[in-house]
């Protein structure tokens, strides 16, 4: 259910679901549109985001959850 595609602009993740999250229609209330190169995308919001890198626990996620954190915490101020 996903996908990883190189593109001119770099890797795009098509996710049709997400450990801790769960399938696209469990996500979409915590979704915004943004546009991205002039195409609407829907992203999950940060709060959900942070969620999600939580329950899936790697290294990677794991690193980007106080990034992220920071980011909301300006966003909420």
């Amino acid at each position: 259910m996903n996908f990883t595609l190189s593109t001119s602009a770099g890797d795009l993740d098509l996710l049709g679901e997400i450990t801790g999250g769960g399938n696209y229609d469990a996500l979409l209330p915590d979704t915004a549109v943004l546009e991205l190169f002039g195409i609407p995308c829907r992203c999950l919001s940060l709060s959900r985001l942070i969620q999600v890198k939580r329950a899936l626990g790697r290294p990677k996620d794991l690193d980007a959850i106080a990034e992220l954190e920071a980011i909301k915490e300006e966003q909420d101020s």
